[in-house]
């Protein structure tokens, strides 16, 4: 089966996360992806935990469907042999400390001289210029930067997201930039240079709050699982102890939910609550309300009502109940892959495509293709 990306070879220097989510998706897709790491250790994420059979949760995630290349880049003749595999490759793709790259003669400007059709892909924590170019940029830091921490936990207590929202955040933005590269590319045959900061693609996704808090208006407050803007929104205790999510979003909705699921009617047109920014206004005495409907119910009953008032809900679930989702099950999104360590289930790429199955081929061990590379090198010399 032909896949979009088969037949490119993509070239990355790559650690932690944003880097290698970026090219195993670029894998998923039918693209060689060529993993250079360091000899012994590899990419120092796969020390992050041993939680999958000994392996790095964080590495399982990001590194299927690629192969590894340990080579020691200060070695002269290691060096030369990445810069004849990067001759031969139509992506590379970087996540090294500011400069690092450049100082090996693998800036863009270097690159595009000697190869100009190759697309060079370099993320970092705040792009190639300005005056945090040099700074260092971890996930949690570039949330704080992002103003992600500004808006998210409760009024007391700051919290950054639970998984690494700014590197997932550029890989996704590196990836779509490749592909637009490569699109480019087939009409024009030249080669680009896709810079990528973290705090763009985080600073992307924090459009709203920004223009919530436009010329000088207040931003959003933090609200804890709740919506800042919308009530009600949010979790909601039922009387056995379980939680539900809901979430209303307009005045239709509103007049249904006290009918159908608080079981008065009246309450749609009390002058507290017979709009959003009322109900927004006077949280406290409606969480009252439907707390005290609900105390009376337990969750499966909630979610009836809710479900019959097609009301938007969910259970709050933890990772185990990810792991046994039904929905995921119904749809088939499981499959079995290969690590050092023995198979493990991961999900299916989102997106079932009619035209192609996605890639899921194993996770290397350190090095594992470094002599079949090396050998294939020589034999193309």
């Amino acid at each position: 089966m032909t896949r979009p990306l088969d037949g490119i070879t993509v070239v990355s220097l790559e650690h932690a996360i944003a880097a290698p989510f970026c090219t195993r998706q670029l894998a998923d897709l039918g693209a060689r992806v060529i993993k250079v790491e360091r000899p012994g250790s590899g990419d120092f994420a796969r020390g992050y935990d041993t939680r999958v059979k000994g392996q790095s949760s964080h590495f399982v995630w990001t590194n299927r469907s690629k192969e590894s290349l340990a080579l020691d880049l200060k070695d002269e003749e290691s060096l030369a042999a990445l810069k004849k595999l990067i001759a031969k490759a139509d992506v590379l793709v970087q996540n090294l400390a500011p400069g690092a790259a450049a100082r090996m003669g693998l800036s863009w400007e270097a690159l595009h001289e000697q190869h100009p059709n190759l697309i060079v892909c370099d993320i970092s924590g705040y792009g190639d210029d300005g005056p945090y170019r040099d700074k260092k940029a971890y996930d949690l830091l570039i949330q704080s930067e992002a103003g992600l921490l500004s808006v998210t936990g409760t009024p007391e207590t700051p919290s950054k997201a639970g998984n690494s929202m700014a590197d997932i955040a550029a890989g996704m933005y590196a990836y779509s930039g490749i592909l637009a590269a490569l699109m480019q590319r087939g009409r024009t045959g030249e080669g680009s240079h896709i810079d990528v900061s973290m705090l763009e693609s985080l600073g992307e996704w924090m459009n709203y709050p920004m223009y919530y808090a436009y010329e000088g208006a207040p931003p959003p407050p933090r609200t804890g699982a709740s919506h800042a803007s919308i009530y009600p929104y949010g979790p909601f205790a039922c009387g056995d102890g379980g939680t539900v999510m809901l979430g209303l979003q307009n005045e239709r909705e509103w007049a249904v939910f006290c009918d159908k699921v608080l079981k008065n009617a009246a309450l749609a047109t009390d002058p507290r609550f017979d709009a959003n920014h009322k109900r927004n206004e006077h949280r406290a005495d409606l969480q009252k309300i439907i707390l005290e409907t609900f105390k009376g119910l337990t969750t499966a009953q909630v979610e009836e009502r809710l479900d019959e008032a097609q009301i938007a809900n969910a259970r709050m679930n933890d990772m185990a109940g990810l792991w046994g989702h039904p929905q995921l099950k119904a749809r088939d999104r499981w499959r079995n892959i290969q690590t050092p360590a023995g198979e493990i289930p991961a999900l299916l790429p989102p997106g079932r495509n009619s035209s192609f199955e996605y890639r899921m081929d194993p996770i290397p061990a350190v090095g594992e293709h470094t002599q079949a590379i090396l050998s294939e090198l020589k034999a193309q010399a």
